[in-house]
């Protein structure tokens, strides 16, 4: 696929969940892949869940060359990268792996190929010290899954270069995801950021008992999330406030949104009783409907609806 960074091969490295995501995302947009892991069986993994994400990359649209066989793996990350343009980094959460692997990374790759990061939280300033040329890495957080959802967070560490940030984020824009570029970093990047404050709530109102698990879900995906897959928070509340739009609403329920504010749940650690708690509620919708059918029909919404969002003009996003 024609980008600026001239990539033409992209290095995946761990092949988790995301990992796979990922893959699959860049071979339907004509990349080759060179991929990663030293789990044993990650490439039975990965390319099981290859096949399975295929017939969905296919009605979103592949680009001219995609072949979901244009794949090679190995477990020794050296051979795996070699000759790679770009790579997406998908390892554990974990710093001080994070470290040695970023120095791994760089030292198998040429030295300007931009290294990003998928890391849901550790800021790249942590992990890019030790590495090659740290100019060059920096974050490229998906949403999950990636092959599916946008949303790209790309943000810089302490010794990233502006200039690679700026390239990365138009190469994630000329591959067709939706990237945002953060001004600084910050723990948990943006919309993770988004995603704990309303999951510490939820957490919250089911051990108040305030409502079953599924009454409260349906009235996160059934209200505000309807809405929220279109419009932004703030644009969502601009047109909220009618023709006076945004300040008059902040102003005019200002008051009572600090008296919920008050009354938030004040959440510090998940217990095992919530956790308990959760599991069952989950397992109750469980008895209805199987997790792959769920996932499945969600996959199935989202692309519908990014379809809708793409075909409307007027959106701003």
């Amino acid at each position: 696929m024609k980008n600026d960074l001239n990539v033409k091969t992209v290095g995946i490295v761990g092949c988790g969940l995301i990992g796979m995501s990922w893959a699959a995302y860049y071979l339907a947009k004509g990349f080759a892949v060179r991929a990663t892991d030293p789990v044993a069986d990650a490439e039975e993994k990965l390319r099981a869940y290859i096949g399975s994400a295929w017939p969905l990359l296919e009605e979103m649209g592949l680009e001219p060359g995609a072949d979901k066989n244009n794949l090679t793996f190995s477990t020794d990350l050296k051979e795996a990268l070699r000759g790679v343009d770009f790579v997406q980094e998908n390892g554990p959460e974990r710093v001080d792996l994070k470290l040695k692997l970023f120095k791994d990374i760089s030292d198998a790759v040429g030295p300007n190929v931009i290294i990003a990061s998928s890391s849901s939280g550790i800021p790249v300033s942590n992990f890019q010290t030790e590495a090659t040329n740290p100019a060059r890495i920096l974050l490229g957080h998906p949403f999950n899954p990636p092959h599916v959802v946008p949303l790209v967070e790309v943000v810089g560490g302490k010794l990233t270069s502006a200039e690679n940030v700026t390239r990365a984020v138009k190469f994630y824009a000329q591959i067709g995801k939706k990237p945002i570029r953060m001004k600084k970093e910050m723990k948990g990047h943006i919309a993770n950021r988004i995603q704990a404050a309303v999951f510490r709530e939820v957490l919250y109102l089911l051990d108040q008992d305030a409502a079953s698990l599924a009454d409260i879900d349906i009235a996160m995906a059934h209200g505000p999330g309807l809405r929220w897959a279109i419009l932004g928070q703030f644009m969502n509340a601009n047109l909220g406030g009618g023709d006076a739009g945004i300040k008059h609403l902040l102003e005019h329920l200002g008051p009572a949104m600090e008296g919920w504010w008050a009354d938030l749940g004040r959440i510090e650690h998940v217990t095992p009783q919530m956790a308990e708690k959760a599991e069952a509620g989950i397992n109750e919708i469980l008895k209805v409907h199987t997790a792959n059918d769920i996932a499945a029909a969600r996959d199935n919404v989202l692309l519908q609806t990014l379809k809708a969002k793409v075909g409307e003009e007027r959106l701003p996003y």
